[in-house]
């Protein structure tokens, strides 16, 4: 990822492009955007995979991811600290590296986004209609979508009290679930009479590693996609009171929040139920340690987490989508008419985005087996692509920053450059892993196609308006 020969001279910003976003978002609201944005099924209910292909060293698994993302988001939060803006990693990209890399980062995103709305809608929806048999699932999902387009229509502050609220009812139930799962673990809790398990779940049934470093390999795959949704906290950042302190607080305090909730969490599970227990993957790890520690009617209570989960997951991918759409078009990286702002909000793109997650789940009824499926593994690795190109963004404008302008370095990236370049080989790892792995062969492959034709267009984009310049 390098330059052209000819690059513009600075990438064009949403600052000077006169970008007229509210500010309605304050501290709180960020602070538990950062905390709740990674909180989502994927952990709830999808890192029961990772324990069953892992067992124990699941932990070591989210520990390794966790060191991974928590890197990224401190560079990211240092990028977001010194140039706030909607389009957040695009943007940075695209003063970093050129404008083909922002519209690359950015419309994969977009893309990735809506499919996950689709998804999150859909798994909405089957929760609805497990409590209501006979109502369509389909009626569920267009409430959702019509309710979250509605509080993203609004004014932004809506959204942030949404999420607010949302992200507190998944933080306080993860820590409620960690509290539990202490007392549980040394015998202390309340009206159990169950001995304190020790060790024998994490030596025993094949011991710490029972599937060897495969197993590992697999877990540390599935648990690095549970951690996607940290870049949400700074594409609101720009419209809040004050972006610069804003996105420097929530990255600062979030992170090691996160790792203790996903580590923690990894650890009480396997700690307190044997790894094997085909409750852990049927309903999830967290119903089935409730369950195995005669919490009453655990399955409805965490059904009523997931759902939230679910819920709040949309109401913030369709924020992101649409955020990071106006950014792209203010830029002059799309379709000029989602440009509009009214009432501080780009309405326009807000619909273009809930359109998009609609489409999703219209073709998760209509073609499940091939189109939607397609979309799906297309956009199986996405995320990872977008570290990447932070990474590469922060070496390069964490230089140019110092040189230029150090004073807006509020946030700064440990140990620079080595950290950034362990994070990297890391990420490249990461690919190489999934290359190795049949399961996630295909959609590496898919969204390398994804980035592959979109850098392909971005670059004649690009080279098309140098030569109209020159």
């Amino acid at each position: 990822m390098s330059r052209t020969s000819a690059p513009p001279p600075e990438a064009p910003t949403e600052a000077s492009a006169g970008s007229s976003l509210g500010s309605g978002l304050k501290q709180r609201h960020l602070s538990m955007i950062a905390l709740g944005g990674v909180i989502g099924a994927g952990l709830f209910v999808g890192s029961g995979t990772g324990i069953a292909a892992a067992g124990p060293s699941i932990v070591v698994a989210y520990a390794i991811s966790g060191l991974i993302v928590m890197l990224v988001m401190r560079m990211l939060g240092e990028m977001s600290a010194a140039n706030p803006a909607s389009g957040s990693f695009s943007v940075h990209a695209e003063r970093a590296i050129g404008p083909w890399a922002g519209f690359t980062a950015g419309w994969s995103f977009w893309v990735l986004l809506c499919v996950a709305v689709g998804m999150e809608g859909i798994g909405a929806a089957k929760i609805m209609t497990s409590w209501l048999p006979g109502t369509p699932a389909w009626a569920w999902v267009a409430l959702f979508m019509v309710v979250f387009l509605g509080t993203n229509l609004a004014a932004v502050k809506n959204f942030g009290e949404f999420e607010f609220w949302f992200a507190a009812l998944k933080v306080g139930a993860i820590a409620l679930f960690l509290i539990i799962g202490a007392l549980a673990i040394v015998g202390l809790l309340p009206g159990s009479d169950a001995p304190a398990p020790g060790a024998a779940n994490l030596t025993g049934e094949g011991g710490f590693f029972p599937n060897g470093s495969e197993g590992l390999i697999i877990g540390l795959l599935a648990s690095l996609f549970a951690y996607g949704g940290l870049e949400t906290v700074t594409i609101a950042a720009a419209e809040s009171e004050n972006p610069v302190r804003g996105v420097a607080k929530a990255v600062r305090t979030a992170m090691w929040r996160i790792a203790l909730f996903y580590v923690g969490s990894m650890a009480v599970v396997v700690t307190l139920v044997p790894w094997k227990d085909e409750k852990v993957v049927e309903v999830g790890p967290y119903v089935a340690t409730l369950d195995h520690l005669g919490i009453p009617s655990a399955g409805q209570i965490m059904n009523v987490i997931v759902l939230v989960a679910l819920l709040s997951a949309m109401n913030a991918n369709i924020y992101g989508a649409s955020r990071m759409a106006f950014s792209l078009v203010q830029r002059d990286q799309g379709p000029k008419f989602l440009a509009k702002v009214s009432g501080g909000v780009p309405r326009r793109a807000v619909v273009a985005s809930s359109a998009g997650g609609f489409l999703c789940v219209l073709l998760s009824y209509w073609r499940p087996d091939d189109i939607f499926k397609w979309l799906l593994n297309m956009t199986g690795a996405v995320v990872l692509v977008v570290w990447v190109f932070i990474a590469v963004s922060q070496l390069i404008l964490r230089r140019r920053t110092e040189r230029e302008e150090p004073e807006k370095l509020a946030v700064r990236m440990w140990l620079f450059p080595g950290l950034t370049c362990a994070a990297l080989v890391a990420m490249c790892g990461v690919f190489v892993l999934m290359a190795m792995q049949p399961d996630t062969r295909e959609q590496l492959w898919m969204t390398a196609g994804l980035t592959v034709a979109l850098a392909v267009v971005g670059f004649v984009r690009q080279r098309a308006k140098e030569g109209v310049r020159g």
